[in-house]
Parts: C-alpha cells; sequence; structure tokens
C-alpha cells in the first residue's frame, strides 16, 4: 500500500510543535489505523536468549566490545528455558513471541538451540513466533520457518544517510541483505528503526520512506534509552510530543505495516503512551526489554482497550492468519484464550503455567571490561555527567533486536 502522504509533506509535518496541530495528526493517523486494522491488535513479547559480548561497534548498545559500560551477560538458553519463557508471555497477554540474540550471528549449535526452541513454543503455546538473531542466509531462514518461525526482525536502525554514525562494522547493505533472504524464504519481516540516534528530522523521514520501499509486515520503533558509556549515552530523551508526532508521521507513511513500540518508550513519553498509541500502534513490546525494565503488561493492555481495541487471542496455535497482518481477515469474534491467566498467577499455574517474565535485573549477570579497544570510528563513549562517567551505571541495555 502506498504512502498516505507525500515526502514533502512529511517533512512539513515533521517540523510542527504546536500541541493542537499534532493533536490533529494524532486523529489523521488514529483514522488510518482504523481503516487499516479495525479494532485489532499484535501485542508481542521477547526474551533475551542470549547476551552479551558482541563484537560489533553499535553506538546505542552497551553490549558491544567497544562500549565502556558494564556488559549484561549470559550464554545461549537452553530450549526449555526459552519455552518457560514464551508461556510467561502467553499468560501476560501477548500475541506472538519472539526469541532474540546479541551480534550478527550464532554458531551452529546456538542457531540449533533456536530452532529447537521455536518448535517448543510453537508445540506447546498458541503464540506466534518470531526470531532475531542477526545476519543470515536464506537456507538459515528456511530452517527457522521449517522450526515454525514466521516472522524474523532485523533492523535497519536509521536512515542510510545516518547509518555511518551508528555502526561502522555492520553494514547498511549487509542488513539489507537478511531482510531479502527473510523474504525469499517466504517469511514475514520485521524492520523498523530507532528514534533520536543524532538524526534530523529529515533523516527520519528518509528512514520512514525507505522502510516503505523495504515494505515489512512489522516495523517496530525504538525510543533511545541512552546508556552511560556508549557513543550515545549523553543524549537526552525526545520530548513526549515530538515522540507522538513521529509515531503518526511514520503512519501515514506506512499505513499497511504493524506498528509496535519497543525500547525507551517508558522513558521518553511517560503519561503521553496511550496518545502514542492513538498515533497508529498495533501493539507495543510487553513485558521486559532485552536488557532495561519495562511497564506492567496490565498497563499495557489497558491502553489499548481504552481505547476500544481487542487483544484477544484465537486458539489457533498462532498458525492462522489474525486482523493483525497482510494474510488477510478471519471471520466472527475474536475470543479470548488465555482470559483466566492474565494477572492470575494462581490460575496459571495450577495450569503450568509459571509467571517468570523476563527480568534482566535478577537474570543477567554484568561483567566490567577491563580493557576496551578504541571506537573504529574514533568517537568517544559518553556518560550523562562527570559523576556518571566516574562511575558507570549498573543496569546497561539496549533496544529490541540486537
Amino acid at each position: 500500500m502506498p504512502p498516505l502522504i507525500t515526502r514533502q509533506e512529511a517533512v512539513r509535518l515533521g517540523e510542527i510543535e504546536d500541541h493542537d496541530a499534532i493533536l490533529a495528526l494524532v486523529e489523521r493517523a488514529w483514522a488510518a489505523r482504523q481503516e487499516q486494522f479495525g479494532d485489532s491488535t499484535d501485542m508481542c513479547s521477547l526474551v533475551n536468549a542470549k547476551s552479551g559480548g558482541c563484537a560489533e561497534d553499535c553506538g546505542f548498545c552497551a553490549q558491544s566490545r567497544f562500549a565502556e559500560a558494564e556488559t549484561p551477560m549470559h550464554a545461549m538458553m537452553e530450549p526449555e528455558q526459552i519455552l518457560e519463557h514464551a508461556k510467561a508471555a502467553e499468560a501476560a497477554g501477548a500475541h506472538r513471541f519472539c526469541m532474540v540474540t546479541q551480534g550478527q550471528g550464532l554458531s551452529k549449535r546456538d542457531f540449533e538451540k533456536v530452532l529447537e526452541g521455536a518448535r517448543l513454543v510453537a508445540e506447546n503455546t498458541n503464540l506466534k513466533r518470531c526470531a532475531s538473531v542477526g545476519h543470515m542466509s536464506v537456507d538459515r531462514a528456511k530452517s527457522l520457518k521449517a522450526a515454525g518461525i514466521q516472522r524474523v526482525h532485523h533492523n535497519v536502525e536509521t536512515a542510510e544517510s545516518y547509518y555511518p554514525e551508528v555502526s561502522s562494522t555492520v553494514r547498511y547493505e549487509g542488513r539489507l541483505r537478511t531482510i531479502q533472504a527473510v523474504e525469499e524464504a517466504g517469511l514475514e519481516t520485521c524492520v523498523g528503526g530507532i528514534l533520536n540516534l543524532g538524526e534530523s528530522r529529515e533523516q527520519r523521514v528518509e528512514m520512514a520512506f525507505e522502510l516503505s520501499k523495504i515494505n515489512p509486515t512489522s516495523v517496530p520503533i525504538n525510543l533511545l534509552n541512552p546508556r552511560p558509556g556508549t557513543k550515545f549515552g549523553d543524549r537526552d530523551y525526545m520530548d513526549p510530543w515530538e515522540v507522538v508526532k513521529w509515531i503518526a508521521i511514520f503512519r501515514l507513511v506506512l499505513p499497511a505495516a504493524l506498528f509496535r513500540l519497543c525500547g525507551g518508550r517508558v522513558e521518553n513519553l511517560g503519561e503521553l503512551q496511550p496518545l502514542a498509541v492513538k498515533a497508529g500502534l498495533n501493539g507495543v513490546m510487553m513485558g521486559n526489554f532485552l536488557t532495561t525494565l519495562n511497564a506492567d503488561p496490565a498497563d499495557d493492555r489497558a491502553m489499548f482497550t481504552d481505547l476500544g481495541l481487542n487483544i484477544n487471542r484465537y486458539a489457533d496455535n498462532g498458525a492462522n492468519p489474525r486482523p493483525d497482518n497482510r494474510s488477510g481477515w478471519l471471520d466472527g469474534e475474536t475470543s479470548n484464550v488465555v482470559e483466566d491467566y492474565l494477572d492470575n498467577a494462581g490460575q496459571a499455574e495450577a495450569a503450568g503455567i509459571k509467571i517468570t517474565t523476563w527480568d534482566p535485573a535478577a537474570q543477567l549477570r554484568y561483567a566490567k571490561k577491563n580493557k576496551v579497544p578504541p571506537r573504529p570510528d574514533g568517537a568517544p563513549n559518553r556518560w550523562p555527567g562527570a559523576e556518571e562517567a566516574a562511575e558507570p551505571a549498573q543496569l546497561s541495555g539496549m533496544p529490541f533486536g540486537h
């Protein structure tokens, strides 16, 4: 579906700052969202299946070996651990579950654990299955599909013209090749990026139209949560009204894409999160993020139901198309297959579901870096102030999908 606004109009809309004008833009985006998706939603949850020690130099990420922040680490999870987190995500009301690993590729042994984890999730839950495991070939993408993965996530991160400021070791062209491999394997694509890395408003528009050309099924939007000791560690949060405005603009540029808000939404938006939903979101990343904490799932569900949106799921093992994708619509009313479990740990555990959502504060260990190599681009790592520079924060983090 083509954009509903031109590139020139998107640039003009990107300049507005008056709150009433932004509210009018939100209404326009809300109408576009309802036109395409009605009251359907697409709520996702993730598990950080392998963390820390990344060899790449992405400027937002504490897991990079070039960052001076302590690295959040754990080895590749066993398939049974992945399933445990998937069941917790299902009990929290997620429609889909994503297995995420650090770096730009997995060893054969670790990749096999992802495949087995995907099989277990497909066999034992009603969740749709996604994976975010770095660069991959068509053969690997086909292996994921055969194991039950339906969608693969791989971000472009930012506009192509700004990308050299974000990473020098991961090529933009390589990201596009992975996305093409995923499409060739017959999988849905999940492609988005991060706002507030220092890009201009024009470059945000550039990224939106680049995504429009890629035409992904799903677009995750991350908002930088600056990590002390990274290249972007001294940036301020975005103004929440600015965030709402850009969600609406992206919705109008990509009217048929599933939009979800992921990393940094709590810190950057605060009380304006419900307005961001109205600006065009299909869902949010429920539960915690890869290495940082998030909102309560009950609050997330309420943001959507308060707008009259349907957060229920089909009892189809995630196999049939829902109104949450472009494969088609199912007739009839959506059933709620886990209603008894939501916010009720007793009933959930009686049904064999252990409510232990991914908790980076408890399930990650932090490794000090005794020797940090200089960043390949020559840029320094930064902290919010001199005090933080002397003592980096304990809890490092990064947006979804790295």
